[in-house]
């Protein structure tokens, strides 16, 4: 039997990167899967991706820093579906540069999708999920994508890794809040390395377009397979597949954990 035949998913940032393949494998152990990202039902990618899916994958419009779009989504899901066991707090952005020539709504914006988005999907669908991970053996569980730079500095990169590593301690704090309080849902974050998606490849395609950098995408690219231990940077669905586990009554006795898949970097 799937892992997660019955259950109801949501996904943010869902329509590409690790959220599109978070959703793929999700269907495939068996879940319902609800893609929340920020184009409209009608847009022609949403439709293509809602074909190509099939019947146990739906969409809502959702951007993540509106608390009046969590609001409308958490009551959505309630209406439509009667429960929600998987939370996966996957949008994000990245954000570049020295601290002191960083425009503060550059910060402020990468803190908002990133940190806000968690804070206000938790808060809006924790009574759900309350009343979900009471019929379920291991819990509801809320999955936020941190990432390595939640655990260590990079240079220029001061806004993605504050926000990253607020993700981490706000999974924690989350995590006990809901155990000490016996409330049936599990937290934990998952920490990816370089990972193959299109945020990345956009964030190489902008570096090269500096003429100090020197480095074509390509060539940067290749430095981080080569500065991976394992020898090649991750794909997509490496980190879906660590997202099914957390999400699955496999990983009922985890809760405040963080699970890195990065190749090896972080053990450098």
């Amino acid at each position: 039997m799937k892992r997660l035949q019955g259950r109801v998913a949501l996904v943010t940032g869902g329509l590409r990167g690790i959220g599109g393949a978070t959703v793929d494998r999700l269907l495939d152990e068996g879940a319902v899967v609800i893609i929340a990202d920020l184009k409209p039902a009608s847009d022609e990618v949403v439709q293509a991706t809602l074909q190509r899916l099939g019947q146990a994958s739906s969409y809502v419009q959702l951007n993540v820093t509106s608390e009046a779009d969590w609001q409308s989504a958490a009551e959505t899901v309630r209406r439509d579906f009667g429960r929600l066991d998987i939370l996966v707090g996957n949008a994000g952005i990245d954000g570049v540069g020295s601290v002191d020539t960083m425009p503060y709504e550059t910060w402020k914006r990468v803190m908002a999708v990133n940190i806000d988005g968690l804070f206000l999907g938790t808060k809006y669908f924790a009574p759900l999920m309350t009343e979900t991970g009471a019929k379920t053996r291991g819990g509801a569980s809320i999955i936020n994508i941190s990432s390595i730079m939640g655990m260590v500095g990079w240079v220029d990169a001061s806004p993605y890794n504050a926000s990253k590593g607020a993700a981490r301690l706000f999974t924690k704090a989350t995590a006990l809040e809901f155990a000490r309080k016996g409330i049936p849902i599990r937290v934990n974050s998952v920490h990816p390395g370089f990972i193959r998606t299109p945020l990345l490849q956009e964030g190489m395609d902008r570096a090269a377009e500096d003429p100090s950098v020197g480095a074509t995408a390509q060539d940067m690219l290749a430095t981080l397979d080569q500065g991976t231990p394992i020898g090649r940077i991750g794909e997509a669905s490496e980190i879906a597949a660590g997202i099914a586990f957390l999400a699955s009554d496999d990983a009922s006795f985890m809760t405040g954990s963080e699970l890195v898949i990065d190749g090896g970097w972080t053990a450098q």
